[in-house]
């Protein structure tokens, strides 16, 4: 058996090519967008890809299931369970509980393990030639390392109400499924830390079903379903708001992206055109580049591996944009914005001094400054990290505006007094000061530091109420 794990980090999204090196014949599974890494792999070891399979309906990333289908002519198994609202439509094989996948001498069976959503399936492999018990069950978004699939993505970004609890419910059923399996079987899941489709996602790759029996809260309430339910629906995080169009594009017909595509570098006069019509511009420069001089009404979103996830959150899916970044990013953010399908990159500019328009600055202070903000009238401290981390522990008097919102939360910032911005180590803080000063906002300062350096300037914290942290 051939066996190989593709993590992308971006998205902390995995997929799977499973071989039989006797056959030839391959199979893979929640393939990313840009699937070249996939004729890559099979060329290299004399693999052909035959069959192409998905554990579910993904919200977080644009799976390349159709496109590797287009390229190597493999046949498409996807599940047909979860209901009339659930099936995907276009031509495929559909897969129900207990069906069989054969690839060469190995063989896949479905399980249905709704609860992340209700069509969700997870694929018990057994390579035969070497023993007739299975090894490895692939989980999708099902079960992770120490943690479980969250069941409320359906109602917060996708707008079901009322479905999280069902999926609670069903997930609490499907995970009996899971504890009955061999404790031997290596559990191999679609994402690792870093996740937004979880809460507690481990960093290690795989785990065993003995192991996460032992470790993973989700199967330490056997007995208790109610129990189970309140945490699971507990502090989950914000999900994107481009999961909501991920669910749509996976579920429907769409056009294909074969190859990944090359951007023009614009022109000043290019540039100059489309800025002044009112196009948006995402600077993916380093935070600290950024602050020291930017294109007026520009985006500071960095080329990191949080990149493609803050697009999601700021870009729609109609609307053009120019990217600033080097010649040698390009095809890095290219790929890391078509896995989730934002495809309207108008092309790309790396020197923003080569434009002509005078810079703006970002007003970035120290730790000591911001000591000096705290507890004035005239002045709003806004804490821009998700709610969860908040609650777990606060600057007193810091009022919370999740970054990810805070466009449709703009009412919540005062004009009448000085703003000062904080996130946890600052990536945040420059995402949220670049769309306050692109929305007209003058007196805004950014605490760079964020709660990581004031942490470490106050002593570790040993409580927080709703307002505020003690002190050690």
């Amino acid at each position: 058996m051939f066996f190989q794990h593709v993590y992308d980090k971006s998205l902390a999204q995995g997929s799977y090519v499973i071989g039989c090196q006797k056959t030839g014949e391959a199979i893979v599974i929640d393939a990313q967008r840009d699937i070249d890494i996939y004729s890559d792999i099979a060329k290299q070891n004399n693999l052909r890809i035959t069959h192409i399979a998905e554990t579910h309906i993904h919200a977080d990333f644009l799976c390349g299931s159709r496109e590797l289908a287009a390229v190597t002519n493999a046949t498409m198994y996807l599940s047909d369970e979860g209901g009339e609202d659930w099936q995907y439509q276009f031509p495929h094989k559909g897969l129900k509980e207990g069906d069989i996948i054969r690839v060469g001498n190995l063989t896949l069976e479905v399980i249905h393990t709704p609860g992340h959503t209700p069509e969700s399936i997870s694929f018990l492999l057994t390579d035969h030639p070497a023993t007739d018990k299975p090894v490895i069950v692939l989980t999708g978004d099902f079960v992770f390392v120490g943690d479980i699939g969250r069941p409320d993505l359906l109602e917060k970004a996708a707008g079901l109400a009322g479905t999280k609890e069902d999926g609670a419910k069903q997930m609490f059923q499907s995970l009996k499924k899971f504890a009955a399996l061999p404790e031997y079987v290596q559990v191999w899941s679609g994402h690792g830390a870093g996740s937004a489709c979880g809460k507690a996602l481990g960093a290690v790759a795989s785990s065993t079903v003995g192991y996460e029996k032992i470790r993973n809260w989700a199967l330490q309430y056997s007995e208790n379903e109610k129990g189970f339910i309140d945490y699971l629906l507990a502090d989950q995080p914000e999900p994107p708001k481009y999961f909501a169009m991920m669910k749509h594009l996976n579920k429907v017909d769409r056009p294909l992206l074969i190859d990944v595509p090359k951007h023009p570098e614009l022109t000043k006069e290019q540039f100059i055109s489309a800025y002044e019509k009112g196009m948006k511009v995402i600077d993916t420069r380093n935070k600290v580049e950024f602050a020291k001089g930017f294109i007026p009404n520009s985006l500071n979103i960095q080329g990191n591996n949080s990149f493609a996830t803050w697009c999601g959150w700021l870009l729609n899916y109609q609307e053009q944009f120019i990217l600033v970044a080097e010649d040698s990013q390009m095809e890095d953010l290219t790929r890391k914005l078509m896995r989730i399908g934002l495809d309207n990159i108008f092309g790309y500019i790396s020197d923003v001094n080569a434009t002509g328009i005078e810079l703006h600055t970002s007003d970035v202070i120290s730790l000591e400054e911001f000591k000096t903000q705290i507890g004035k009238d005239n002045v709003q401290i806004v804490d821009v990290r998700g709610a969860s981390e908040y609650e777990a522990g606060h600057v007193e008097g810091a009022e919370n505006v999740f970054v990810g919102t805070l466009m449709d939360n703009l009412g919540k910032i005062s004009k009448d007094k000085q703003v000062v911005i904080h996130c946890q180590a600052g990536d945040r803080s420059a995402i949220a000061y670049s769309i306050l000063a692109k929305n007209g906002f003058k007196n805004v300062k950014n605490f760079s530091g964020g709660m990581k350096e004031w942490l470490a300037e106050n002593g570790k914290t040993i409580g927080c109420n709703e307002t505020s942290c003690t002190k050690a």
